[in-house]
C-alpha cells in the first residue's frame, strides 16, 4: 500500500493520547490505569480516537478494498457456538438456534503494509495492550488465518449473541454501518464458575435491556474486551453500508493455533498447521463452549 510506504505508526497513532512507546509516562499510566478499571467493571474499554482522523479514511479504504476477500457461509450458532442439535434440556438457552450471517477475511488474505497488519504486529502495541489487560504480556496467535482478520458484516446480516473462546479480544472499527450494526453486551454475565443460564435465557428471550449495554463505536476507536464471559453481538446492519472492524487476536501462550473444525467454518479451509495442532488444545475453565 503506497499511502503508509512513508509513513510510521507513530504518525497514524495518536501517541500524545496513547503513548505505545511510553507506557511508564504519565499519559500511558493513566490510560492504562482507565482501562484495567473498566475491564474488570465492564468487562470493556473503548480508547476513542486511536486512530488519527487522518488517517481513518485509509483505515476504511485499505479494509474495503480486501473486504469482498471474506468466507461467507450463513450458519446456524448457538450462543456457545456447540452443535444446535446437542442433548440439552428444553429450556436450555443452547437450544436457541440463530443465523450467523458475519463473514471473516482470514490473515493470509490481508495485506502486511496496512494500518491493521502494521498494528498487529507491532510489539509496544502488543506490550500496550498486554498492559491493559493487566498481563505480563501477549503473543500473536501462530495461526495462519484467524491471528488476524476482517469481520464483515453485511447489510441484513448479524453477528448474533455469543460468547468468545479467547477470555479477552482486541478489536477496531473500520468502517460504520449506514444503520444498524450496534454493538451490543452484558458485562460478566458469566464467570469461570458459573454459566448463570437464566440470565443468558432472558437475554435471548429480549427480556435483558437491564443487563445489555449498547457502545456507540466510530471508525479508529479501538475496543478491549472480555468476550469469554460477556454476552454479546452485532445488531443487524441496515442500509447500504456493510460494517467492518478487525480483530487483533492475541494469546497469553505462544503458538495457538485454532482448530480445524472452527477454522473449517469460519473460513472455509484449513491449512496443514491446523490438523497438525488437532488435540493439543488447553481449556482454562468448564465452560460449555
Amino acid at each position: 500500500m503506497s499511502t503508509l510506504q512513508a509513513v510510521t505508526l507513530d504518525r497514524v497513532v495518536d501517541m500524545a493520547q496513547y503513548p505505545l512507546s511510553e507506557p511508564d509516562s504519565a499519559e500511558g499510566q493513566a490510560v492504562i490505569a482507565r482501562a484495567r478499571r473498566e475491564l474488570s467493571t465492564l468487562g470493556c474499554t473503548v480508547l476513542p480516537d486511536f486512530i488519527r482522523s487522518s488517517f481513518r479514511d485509509v483505515l476504511r479504504q485499505e479494509c474495503a478494498a480486501f473486504a469482498p476477500r471474506a468466507h461467507f457461509d450463513v450458519e446456524t450458532v448457538n450462543v456457545y457456538n456447540i452443535a444446535v442439535d446437542s442433548e440439552l434440556p428444553d429450556d436450555h438457552p443452547g437450544r436457541r438456534s440463530f443465523e450467523r450471517g458475519n463473514a471473516f477475511v482470514a490473515r493470509d488474505h490481508i495485506p502486511a503494509d496496512c494500518i491493521i497488519s502494521l498494528l498487529y504486529s507491532h510489539e509496544p502495541f502488543q506490550s500496550f495492550v498486554a498492559r491493559c489487560f493487566g498481563l505480563p504480556q501477549l503473543h500473536r496467535l501462530a495461526d495462519p488465518l484467524s491471528g488476524l482478520v476482517l469481520n464483515v458484516v453485511a447489510p441484513g446480516r448479524e453477528h448474533p449473541w455469543h460468547f468468545d473462546t479467547n477470555e479477552f479480544t482486541v478489536s477496531m472499527l473500520t468502517q460504520e454501518a449506514e444503520s444498524g450494526g450496534v454493538f451490543e453486551y452484558c458485562p460478566n454475565i458469566r464467570s469461570g464458575a458459573c454459566e448463570n443460564f437464566d440470565d443468558v435465557r432472558a437475554v435471548l428471550d429480549g427480556k435483558g435491556d437491564r443487563l445489555t449495554r449498547r457502545l456507540a463505536l466510530k471508525p479508529g476507536d479501538l475496543q478491549l474486551f472480555k468476550g469469554r464471559y460477556s454476552l454479546h453481538r452485532v445488531s443487524p446492519v441496515r442500509g447500504e453500508i456493510a460494517r467492518h472492524s478487525a480483530i487483533f487476536a492475541y494469546s497469553e501462550r505462544p503458538g495457538v493455533i485454532g482448530s480445524a473444525a472452527r477454522t473449517q467454518q469460519l473460513f472455509g479451509r484449513v491449512l496443514p498447521e491446523h490438523l497438525q495442532a488437532e488435540g493439543r488444545a488447553v481449556r482454562g475453565d468448564a465452560l460449555l463452549d
